[in-house]
């Protein structure tokens, strides 16, 4: 099902980023065109594009209504001064109303997050010096505090002596795209209930940790944790009550690790743990003993779940790279043998890999 509802994510944002697209290359190539018949002007005709949209009120009209309905604006920036034309659409999009403001090449970059300032001024001298096309993703501030992402692309109009003289381009609004590109990355690289690590992310880390091992000489310590317990648990007070259980389960689990280790959810109520960075002098197995004991005593913490005080124990096996494996696949194998066997010699109880003779 999760599969199925990304799927049905990745499609609607490709319809959506489609659509935006081909309204921005309409827009686009009427500003191409405009740019066209400013070009073949006498010099100076530039500084008088109000002048020229009186002359076309009909197109003008039809321009912004298309605007209005695309959610895109057209902007024009005289680059050696602080003037700067607006379409009404644009107004909406740094959080005023038409005609509440003044445009101005200083009140744009003061909207502009101090974050993204930087790489817009850079984009634009860009642009200004190759006559490269100006094509920037950036945040704006709102006067109340919102902060919205804009898509800018456009490029220069020079006069007769190759002088750049203006900019002109369309910019639209891409919060929405982008909220849609994070939850779908969230769905393929973290789990939906606990929000740690899933499959895929805890084999990239898995194999980072280890190859950055091999160079640094150092251990890599996988551990795999199984909780007992849990179907009772499912069983006579529900999935969501077993879900609170999941959920728990991940917050003391992400509290007993550096930030620089991995938690991760593979399904059910199986979780593994990546411990990176582990010193080679270390007494692996009193180390690995220690923080079982303190994994197995933190989950056996009662939880309140469902006005009720729930008690689950816990399975762990333990694989130390270089230790019991060379590769990520035996790794994993050896873990999860270990795991198993701790599971069947009782509740709350660890195996090394080195005790399976492997």
């Amino acid at each position: 099902m999760l599969l199925l509802w990304m799927c049905l994510g990745i499609v609607v944002l490709l319809i959506v980023w489609r659509r935006a697209l081909h309204r921005e290359r309409d827009l686009s190539a009427r500003l191409a065109e405009l740019q066209a018949q400013l070009a073949g002007s006498p010099p100076g005709v530039c500084s008088q594009c109000a002048q020229a949209r009186d002359i076309l009120p009909d197109d003008i009209e039809r321009f912004k209504r298309s605007q209005y309905f695309a959610r895109i604006g057209t902007w024009d920036w005289d680059v050696d001064t602080e003037q700067l034309y607006w379409s009404e659409a644009i107004y909406g999009m740094f959080g005023y109303q038409v005609g509440e403001i003044t445009p101005s090449y200083e009140h744009f970059c003061n909207s502009v997050h101090p974050d993204d300032r930087q790489q817009v001024r850079a984009g634009e001298l860009r642009c200004i010096e190759t006559g490269e096309n100006h094509d920037e993703e950036y945040r704006v501030i709102w006067p109340d505090g919102t902060v919205r992402w804009l898509r800018e692309t456009g490029n220069v109009i020079k006069d007769a002596h190759g002088k750049a003289i203006k900019m002109m381009g369309v910019v639209r609004d891409i919060t929405e795209e982008k909220a849609w590109a994070n939850q779908l990355h969230s769905m393929a690289h973290q789990d939906a209930l606990t929000g740690l690590a899933n499959r895929l992310v805890l084999e990239q880390r898995l194999s980072a940790a280890l190859e950055q091992a091999r160079i640094q000489r150092t251990r890599v310590a996988l551990i795999f944790l199984d909780l007992n317990g849990f179907k009772a648990i499912n069983d006579s007070y529900g999935h969501a009550a077993g879900d609170q259980v999941l959920i728990s389960t991940a917050k003391r689990l992400k509290n007993l690790v550096r930030t620089a280790d991995t938690v991760a959810r593979i399904g059910g109520d199986e979780f593994v743990l990546v411990l990176e960075g582990l010193s080679s002098d270390l007494n692996i197995q009193q180390e690995i003993h220690v923080l079982c004991e303190m994994i197995i005593r933190a989950l056996s913490m009662p939880m309140e779940i469902a006005s009720e005080t729930c008690v689950i124990g816990t399975s762990l096996g333990v694989a130390v790279f270089p230790d019991h494996a060379m590769s990520m696949d035996n790794l994993i194998h050896t873990a999860d043998l270990a795991m198993y066997d701790a599971k069947r010699s009782g509740n709350n109880q660890y195996r090394l890999g080195s005790q399976l003779g492997v």
